[in-house]
């Protein structure tokens, strides 16, 4: 059973719990919280009896030994290398990292603990749907493009509205559309078809100064991606992939609930399952995959992939706010 401590106490935290708790594969035993008593609210609530508000002396614990790190986006880095200096592996919310300094900065770090993994929580490419959508695209004779699209309205955007500056909208914190729900297009695009040629986004900012919504263009030899996504408005559109005669819709780019095939003949087949479940039930079972035998050749390579991918991503997600004109503090 993997010993598991925990960072941040809001809603995506509640629901990797009880994703991990699902497997049967993890133990939630310490909770890390800048007031205790957040952490003794969290900890009472899911089982949990080791409380701590000293982020060093949560670390130095020999309580757990994987840690889920889902604090804003900005504490990640700093949080995951006193991670990897106590020996924890780490599940990391996506984006793992700001920029590309700090991925490189973990990269180097990890290379001196080799006992230590590091995973970033891109749940949608674990999830059964996106395995079958990754099959059927290999299929296919010939890819023309793609589209991906996942926006949802913020109810932390009303707080914006009214004049307030939310961590999840902060310059200060990597907030924006882009850091959040953008993240989970980027990982559809660059999982599926690799690193594009060029890239370019157009951001929509709001009051606070980050990219409320916005479009990004992926170029690659053969093909166009495009990626719609937003914290300030709401879409209903599906997104495709684009073969010959042929198409795959996706309901929902982020969720990835629904998946259908059209083929050639106008035929329409479902692929993977109808997702009504925890989302985060897939990962965590991966992650434990690894963790549990990290030796195996399989999950050393499952493994290997996934870093690389953590760090494409960080790469095109920084390249994309630099076209977008689009600088954190810790840049």
């Amino acid at each position: 059973m993997l010993k598991l401590g925990i960072i941040g106490t809001n809603w995506i935290t509640q629901q990797f719990v009880e994703a991990a708790a699902e497997t049967k594969r993890y133990e939630l035993v310490s909770v890390y919280s800048r007031k205790l008593e957040t952490a003794k609210a969290f900890g009472d609530k899911n089982g949990a009896t080791q409380l701590f508000d000293d982020l060093d002396a949560f670390m130095a614990s020999d309580t757990f030994d994987v840690v889920y790190i889902a604090s804003p986006n900005s504490l990640h880095f700093e949080q995951a290398k006193l991670a990897i200096q106590n020996h924890k592996q780490i599940i990391v919310e996506k984006p793992a990292f700001t920029n590309q300094r700090q991925m490189q900065e973990i990269q180097t770090l990890l290379a001196d603990y080799p006992d230590v993994h590091l995973f970033e929580a891109a749940r949608n490419i674990h999830s059964t749907n996106f395995k079958a959508i990754q099959a059927q695209v290999a299929k296919m004779t010939r890819i023309q493009g793609a589209s991906f699209t996942y926006m949802k309205y913020s109810s932390r955007y009303d707080a914006v509205l009214a004049g307030e500056t939310p961590n999840i909208f902060s310059l200060k914190f990597a907030g924006g559309a882009l850091q959040d729900l953008g993240v989970y297009t980027v990982y559809d695009a660059v999982t599926l078809f690799g690193m594009p040629e060029d890239a370019a986004y157009y951001p929509q900012l709001i009051g606070t100064q980050v990219d409320g919504k916005g479009t990004a263009m992926l170029r690659y030899p053969e093909f166009d991606v495009t990626l719609n996504f937003g914290k300030i408005a709401n879409s209903f559109s599906s997104s495709e992939v684009y073969g010959m005669k042929d198409t795959i819709v996706i309901d929902d780019a982020g969720e990835l609930t629904d998946i259908q095939y059209h083929d050639s003949e106008g035929a329409v087949h479902q692929l993977g399952i109808k997702a009504d479940g925890n989302p985060m039930v897939d990962e965590a079972n991966d992650f434990a995959d690894v963790l549990e035998n990290p030796k195996d050749a399989d999950n050393q390579k499952k493994y290997d992939q996934w870093r690389q991918l953590s760090v494409n991503v960080n790469k095109l997600l920084f390249n994309l706010r630099q076209s977008g004109k689009l600088e954190f503090p810790d840049d």
